[in-house]
């Protein structure tokens, strides 16, 4: 019977765009283990789907008006989508909307309940008076007691990675309204997970192959001490709770969302006609289960999720291996859709050859440590290594055998550099697998590229170009030997470049695809005498210069926030005031803005308001304006400036799926061909998309007429 693995991979929340650092955190590492585990014969079971019922959706349903349902239908299919395109093969992506999601997750809850893991507790939570309502945990925002993160949610800390309750916080705030909220009493119910630590302590005593920044982190939680955690939230969406008297409460989303691997399981069985087929890798004790994630949900699979499944049913496998990835970052500061920071994914695969996306982001991977995405290395990596090296080599040694051949020559005597090729491919054979075997895609990809050096290495040495003059017959043989190269390449590339690796094993007369072939086939005899088309570049090369044109020319734009901390009249113009303005992080600076006929003095100073800082410096009347404000006007006399609230002074205002490339300098002709608007909602709207900020969607400061331009 063939192996089970079973591997679980991190729910997205269906309230934006996929970035790169979620493809780079758990989505490509959990394809390329999958394709590998596949290759070598495994019965594979992966599975993911969409986070549907966290406060980021309500939170994005009010920033855009529209209901909870209308946002995660549209994410839903958008990331269902994008993983297709990104070629990660999962067995079922799913969503925690379906009524088989709920089901599970009901079943779960109430046999916990039933066996004394959840009991009832009356806490001090958060009340917002003036938004009239609790406050869930995605609702606050204050200070980490840990890092002094200023942005640290109620239930978690993005930058530290440590878990809190909303009390932790320091200088709490109401993330809609931004007032202080009140502490009121609110019965709740509770997961027991101090009454698992003893068996979580058991558990990991043979995990030494865990990753080492798993395991402490998992290990220091424990010596801590675990501490009971509220199951229950004050909200209206998500999966109700079957217990009488906490009907106005939901399902907390951290317990809801870990169930989604049981439960797609489930409906994965389902849908293939099977019901019970999910047994063969839940409780099967042979299957190992593998879960994919980044690094600030380690406790909840480590920690949490074990303690559900020990509760619920003790037959159920527990986690083999967590092989959680650190963060990709972007400029050294973390990908992020509140920001606006990240390399949005729809962007991507409409201008990108996915596999130059997937090879960057494996030889780059943060496995170990973070890594950074960075355009211009993204292109020399490219450049250099996949086409360069990769890509070359492929490309010479199909173009000259179709040339000079025409077809795949067979092998007579080898000479001994010619039997270096044997060893070099068994060589590699065996190390890319295990490499792969233990999590380390980076090392595995690096030496599937030793190979393809090592190839072009052989082809200079040999010269073809002479031999084919001299002894044809020994230049075959040589060939047949690099086709050996491309065809155990083409194996060990497939679970790193899968539609790539595909084109060239059809290219060597495989009819099939290479993701049925065998790991084992990259040691296959070739098909000697297959007649060659001529071939054509797998990759291409990419220009910096190119790449950055390409984008949306919002792009270009480094638009921030500003803080107006003095306002003087210019000496030379009636209608100009020169503003002072502090940028934060960014320093201080002065603009020339023609605001007079519509802000007093008192009324535009200490306002916040969104500046081009990059556009080029200007004289206006003599005077340097070292940027520009936004402001928006026309067919009225009123101009209002843009609000982006009490927002920190330096941060980022975008426009979700754009990505930031902004130029260093911005010339004002190419400003003008970015046309913003306002909505009806005084929203400011770029092609169907609404300007957002670190405390949510920009807003003119006065009321102006649909349709008002920005400038």
């Amino acid at each position: 019977m063939k192996e089970k693995i079973y591997i679980g991979v991190a729910w997205p929340y269906a309230n934006g765009s996929l970035h790169l650092g979620h493809i780079a955190g758990c989505y490509l590492p959990s394809d390329i283990f999958a394709r590998f585990c596949r290759m070598n014969g495994k019965d594979v079971l992966m599975v993911s789907g969409s986070d549907e019922h966290g406060t980021p959706i309500t939170i994005t349903a009010e920033k855009e008006n529209k209901t909870t349902q209308a946002i995660v239908d549209r994410y839903n299919k958008e990331h269902t989508e994008n993983m297709k395109q990104f070629g990660i093969s999962f067995d079922l992506f799913t969503r925690t909307t379906t009524d088989n999601h709920d089901k599970v997750v009901q079943n779960i809850f109430s046999t916990l309940y039933d066996k004394g893991y959840i009991y009832k507790k009356s806490i001090e939570a958060f009340y917002c008076k003036i938004c009239n309502r609790f406050l869930p945990d995605r609702y606050i925002e204050g200070e980490c007691p840990n890092c002094g993160n200023e942005k640290a949610r109620g239930d978690q800390c993005d930058e530290c990675g440590i878990m809190l309750d909303p009390q932790d916080l320091v200088l709490v705030k109401c993330k809609i309204c931004r007032n202080t909220p009140e502490i009121k009493t609110s019965d709740h119910l509770f997961f027991a997970l101090s009454k698992f630590e003893d068996k979580l302590l058991d558990w990991i005593k043979d995990k030494k192959y865990w990753k080492s920044s798993v395991l402490n982190f998992t290990q220091n939680w424990l010596k801590d001490g675990l501490h009971d955690r509220a199951i229950t939230r004050d909200m209206e969406w998500g999966i109700r709770v079957p217990v009488e008297g906490f009907e106005d409460k939901r399902i907390y989303v951290w317990f809801d969302a870990v169930i989604g691997y049981l439960a797609a399981s489930k409906e994965w069985s389902q849908k293939k006609g099977e019901p019970d087929k999910w047994i063969e890798w839940w409780k099967n004790k042979n299957a190992k289960h593998y879960y994919f994630l980044a690094k600030d949900n380690i406790p909840f699979h480590t920690l949490i999720w074990p303690s559900i499944l020990m509760g619920y049913d003790e037959t159920l496998n527990l986690p083999y291996n967590i092989p959680a990835n650190e963060y990709l970052r972007i400029k050294g500061e973390q990908f992020s859709k509140s920001k606006g920071l990240g390399v949005w994914v729809p962007e991507i695969v409409e201008k990108f050859d996915v596999d130059s996306v997937r090879y960057y982001l494996s030889i780059n991977m943060p496995e170990n440590k973070d890594s950074n995405w960075s355009w211009e290395d993204f292109v020399i990596k490219n450049n250099d290594e996949l086409v360069g090296t990769y890509g070359n080599f492929i490309h010479r040694v199909f173009t000259f055998t179709h040339k000079n051949f025409g077809e795949i020559p067979k092998c007579s005597r080898l000479d001994n550099l010619d039997k270096r090729v044997i060893e070099k491919i068994e060589k590699a054979h065996k190390e890319v697998k295990e490499e792969i075997e233990n999590c380390n895609f980076k090392k595995g990809l690096r030496a599937a590229m030793n190979l393809a050096q090592f190839g072009n290495f052989y082809f200079d040495q040999k010269q073809p170009w002479k031999l084919v003059k001299s002894n044809k017959e020994k230049c075959g043989s040589m060939l047949h030997m690099c086709f050996k190269i491309i065809q155990a390449s083409a194996i060990f590339m497939a679970p790193f470049l899968p539609f790539s690796s595909d084109k060239i094993w059809n290219m060597l007369g495989h009819k099939k695809s290479v993701h049925i072939a065998s790991w084992n086939d990259a040691l296959l005899e070739l098909n000697i005498g297959f007649l060659l088309e001529k071939p054509k570049p797998l990759f291409e090369k990419l220009k910096l210069r190119d790449l950055m044109a390409e984008s949306d020319p919002f792009s270009n734009l480094d638009l921030r926030v500003a803080k107006i901390i003095d306002v003087k009249d210019h000496p030379d113009a009636d209608k100009l005031y020169i503003l002072h303005i502090d940028l934060g992080d960014l320093g201080k600076r002065v603009l020339v803005a023609g605001m007079k006929p519509y802000y007093s003095k008192e009324e535009i100073k200490g306002k916040n308001i969104v500046i081009v800082t990059n556009l080029k410096p200007a004289k206006i009347r003599g005077i340097k304006s070292n940027g520009m404000l936004l402001a928006a006007g026309g067919g009225t006399d009123i101009v209002s400036l843009l609000n982006p609230g009490n927002a920190k002074p330096g941060s980022i205002v975008f426009i979700e799926g754009i990505s930031r490339k902004p130029l260093s300098i911005l010339e004002f002709e190419d400003f003008k061909q970015i046309k913003m608007t306002v909505n009806e909602k005084q929203q400011i709207k770029y092609k169907e998309k609404i300007l957002q900020g670190e405390k949510g969607v920009i807003v003119t400061d006065k009321n102006v007429e649909k349709g008002a331009i920005v400038s």
